[in-house]
Order: C-alpha cells, then structure tokens, then sequence
C-alpha cells in the first residue's frame, strides 16, 4: 500500500497460510478513516479478493483501537461541502466503502480491541464474524453531534429496540460483553488476544471447501436482501443525507468548537451532557 509522504502505509497487507490480513495502520488517530486508509483498503481488500491463496479475511487495527471511525479533522481540511450534491458524493463514498465488506465474496472476521466507533462499527457490522477483546467499546455517538448513520446495518443484526437504545442515544460505551449478549459479537477474549483468536477461527474457515463457503456466504446474504436490507440502507443514507445538510444545532456547534479550539474541545462538549 503506498504511504502518506514520510510516514507508514495507511493500511498493512499481508498473506500468511491461507488468511489474508488487512490492518488499519493509523495508530497515532485511532486509525480513524481519512481518503488515504479508505483508499487503500479498498485497493488491499480487492488484492486480497483477487488472490487465489487467500481463503478468509482478518480486519484489524494496529495499536490500541480497531478504529474510532471517520476522521472528523480530515473533513474540516477538505472542500467544503456546501450543497446537497457536495454531501450525496460523500456519504455514497463513505457508504460504499463500507459495504464493500459485506459484498466481499470471502469471509471476513474483524479483530477488535480497544475502540470500535460509528463507521468503523459500520465496517465491523458489515463483517461476517466478530472476535472482541474484553475490553473493547462499541457504539455509534453520531446523534449527540447532530449527525447520522451512513449504513445502518445494526437493526438487521439485532432487534429493534436494542437497535434503537443505541443509536438513539448514540451510546459508544457498549462493552464487549454487552455485544455478545444481543448477537453482534461471535467470541470475546482476553484482551491482546483479539488477532490470536480471529486468525484460529479464519484457519477453520480456510479449511473448509472454498467454493461451498462462498456460496453460502452469498445465500446467507441474499436471505436478507430478499427481504429488504439494500432498500433500507439506501432509504437511511437518504435520512442521513437530509441530516447532514440540514446541520441541525448541534451539529453547528459542534462544528463550531472544532473549528475554533479543536476536535477534542467539541467532543468534550458533546459528552459533557451524558456525564452522569
């Protein structure tokens, strides 16, 4: 993968025994999603896809979180985005490059510790399996900044009030634990043991037949497509396009301590009304 000038690869590609690896590699930020990480993993998941020796796929994020999402510093360094055109392009991007995981043809397994947080918990969600270190946060905290959800793959995956306790109150505390009990987490493991656990269970999957695994990936899938998933993710990225250009209160004040003292001010901001 190529890298920003003077610094590692956004992302890390390698093979080994049948599993193809893709780590995020943007320790320093969290491995939150600027152009460049999204870049490449698209082009490392294709090369990943396109390799025949590869039988299953392990996502992961180096240092101390899976991802903590989008990056919200990127945004306030692009061009602006001041019509509802400027935002369709972004969120169809943002949105495709998440569900590029769940198109994948080849079973993918994300590692997760530390922080796992609005796209990214998208991205972890679009994945077929889940392995989480104990202590490991969940969730999605887009509406307590006057944001949404770009793929909102989380009411397929549970029920739907469990769904809506934690995109409603954009909760991104969730443990591990919690995410095993309602079904979107397959194992959780000591932590460090995150990567150790998921590579033992794409070894299961890379031993069994590549072409009935595919396929029944693919079924699996389809069950539901039939029954509306691609119209209901297309149908909440036109909510969250109205959303973001709409730029509520909040948003714009969110936007505002950003702008004048930084992403971790804002943030603060934001959180200071939940602190209990």
């Amino acid at each position: 993968m190529s890298a920003v000038p003077g610094g590692e690869p956004p992302v890390e590609i390698r093979v080994e025994e049948r599993i193809g690896y893709l780590t995020f590699n943007r320790p320093k930020q969290l491995n939150a999603f600027n152009h460049a990480l999204m870049e490449a993993v698209t082009a490392g998941l294709r090369q990943l896809i396109d390799d025949p020796a590869v039988l299953a796929i392990v996502v992961s994020g180096a240092g101390r979180a899976f991802s903590a999402g989008f990056d919200l510093k990127e945004a306030d360094q692009g061009p602006p985005r001041e019509s509802l055109a400027d935002w369709s392009r972004v969120l169809q991007y943002d949105y495709d490059f998440i569900v590029q995981f769940w198109d994948c043809p080849k079973p993918t397994i994300a590692a997760v510790q530390g922080y796992c947080l609005a796209g990214a918990f998208e991205v972890m969600l679009a994945c077929d399996m889940t392995v989480a270190a104990e202590g490991s946060f969940f969730g999605e905290p887009e509406v307590r900044f006057g944001s949404g959800i770009v793929c909102m793959l989380l009411p397929w995956m549970t029920t739907p009030k469990i769904a809506k306790e934690i995109l409603l109150t954009g909760a991104d505390r969730v443990t591990a634990r919690r995410m095993h009990e309602i079904g979107i987490v397959n194992r959780v493991v000591p932590d460090g043991e995150a990567l150790k656990a998921a590579t033992e269970l794409a070894r299961d999957l890379a031993a069994a037949a590549p072409h009935s695994v595919r396929l029944t990936k693919l079924a699996i899938n389809r069950s539901y497509e039939a029954q509306g998933l691609r119209n209901a993710l297309a149908q909440a990225l036109d909510q969250e396009l109205l959303i973001e250009f709409g730029a509520g209160p909040e948003r714009k004040e969110f936007n505002r301590i950003r702008q004048e003292q930084g992403l971790k001010a804002a943030i603060a901001w934001r959180d200071a009304k939940f602190a209990r």
